[in-house]
């Protein structure tokens, strides 16, 4: 999630609990989620600080974690499922 307009530019992500205190802790720029469950969802202020693979790989885990949360035929329409059983 993000306010596209909103300056700087922040976006939150779905993220493990024991990790997500990891990567606070790592990085000043990485907060609770701004008015989400702070146990579950950060808020990245995108200012170059937090390495971009980084940055892809918390994105990549977001959604799989948002997917996973989803019945069954929401997540079979998105691919997921199939995507999932190779991993």
């Amino acid at each position: 999630m993000s306010r596209l307009d909103g300056v700087p530019l922040r976006i939150s992500l779905k993220c493990d609990p024991g990790l997500a205190i990891q990567l606070r802790t790592s990085y000043a720029s990485i907060t609770g989620g701004y008015h989400l469950n702070k146990r579950h969802w950060n808020t990245v202020v995108l200012d170059g600080s937090v390495p971009d693979q980084l940055l892809r790989d918390m994105i990549e885990d977001s959604y799989d974690l948002v997917v996973a949360g989803l019945p069954l035929a929401q997540r079979e329409r998105l691919g997921w499922v199939a995507l999932s059983r190779e991993r």
